[in-house]
């Protein structure tokens, strides 16, 4: 049996009928040459596979985070294209075999996004990133019709839902950073990866439908501490000097604005919440967040001198492509 091309790693806590149907799921692919890693981060063993001659299973004794169990499934692995896929996401049949081919259309991009669909509905989740001004990350096309964004194109990374990696760049630029336990990391990879001048592809044909945030809630206090602290260390390894020295006004403005919809009953501050978080602990959340990123500091600058040291854009490059890729914050409140 030839060696397997990819390696789809998937990163599961409750190991549940969700990942069952992820696995069935898998079984239908159009591309033969693959295989599965699932990494069980329950701590008690839980995951189970039919398909043993196709499907490992690796289990830690803790939950060590999703970018933790990515890379362990990427160290067991020697493919030499790695898909990421959360356990709760049901890819259609020519998933695989779409994202091999815009790699091997595409041979300077190292990071390709699928077309993720809301699971149970015919809107986007996402079809790759886009990021704010504050260091915020959106998915591209979220609650838009598919038909939309029909065609493949340039993104500016993928969203870590349903995502595909060259090993090649993963060598080059590294993992991802466990620090980060969850969400985001993705949003530090792709930035990353774009730093040292790799490109990233939207394959409009990898569809996938997604249970949106089914692990930690839409929009609970976990979410919203991990992504405030995250979005924090993100921008501190990777923005250039002058949009670093933006991203207080624009996460100000990025308040404002939840404060605004939150009143208004809309937005994702209002949603949090509606799922019963009272709106006084969002500012304390924040300011954990800020406290995190403080004592971290050391670590980020740290990574963020490996980073320019072997960067092959300029700064000036580096936030035209931003510029090309960006949401305003306004929007990312109003999501």
């Amino acid at each position: 049996m030839p060696a397997p091309l990819v390696t789809v790693v998937i990163p599961t806590l409750a190991a549940d009928d969700a990942l069952a149907e992820c696995l069935r799921a898998l079984e239908s692919q159009t591309l033969d040459r693959f295989e599965v890693i699932v990494v069980d981060n329950s701590g008690c063993a839980r995951a189970r596979a039919n398909d043993r001659d196709r499907v490992r299973i690796l289990a830690n004794d803790r939950n060590v985070g999703f970018g933790a169990a990515i890379n362990r499934g990427i160290r067991e692995s020697e493919s030499p294209l790695i898909a990421a896929l959360n356990d709760d996401a049901v890819p259609h049949p020519g998933w695989l075999a779409a994202l091999v081919k815009a790699a091997e259309d595409h041979p300077k991009a190292g990071m390709f996004a699928s077309q993720v669909r809301l699971a149970g509905t015919n809107v986007l989740d996402s079809a790759g990133m886009l990021m704010a001004r504050d260091g915020s990350s959106k998915q591209r096309g979220h609650g838009q019709q598919p038909e939309s964004f029909a065609s493949d194109r340039d993104t500016l990374f993928p969203s870590g839902s349903a995502a595909m990696y060259r090993r090649k760049m993963l060598d080059e630029i590294g993992l991802f950073d466990e620090r980060f336990f969850l969400y985001c990391e993705d949003s530090d990879l792709g930035l990353r990866a774009r730093w040292a001048g790799w490109e990233a592809w939207y394959a409009a044909g990898a569809v996938v439908e997604h249970a949106y945030s089914k692990s930690a809630g839409r929009a609970s206090a976990l979410k919203a501490y991990y992504v405030e602290r995250n979005r924090l260390y993100t921008v501190i390894k990777n923005f250039p000097f002058l949009a670093l020295a933006e991203v207080p006004v624009y996460s100000f403005m990025r308040y404002l604005w939840h404060l605004v919809f939150m009143t208004a009953s809309t937005g994702k501050a209002a949603e949090f919440r509606e799922e019963g978080g009272p709106g006084w602990l969002l500012p304390f959340l924040v300011a954990r967040a800020f406290a995190s990123a403080l004592v971290r500091v050391p670590y980020l600058l740290g990574e963020r001198r490996r980073i320019f040291r072997s960067r092959r854009l300029t700064s000036k490059e580096f936030q035209a492509l931003l510029a090309a890729h960006s949401i305003r914050v306004r929007r990312v409140a109003e999501l």
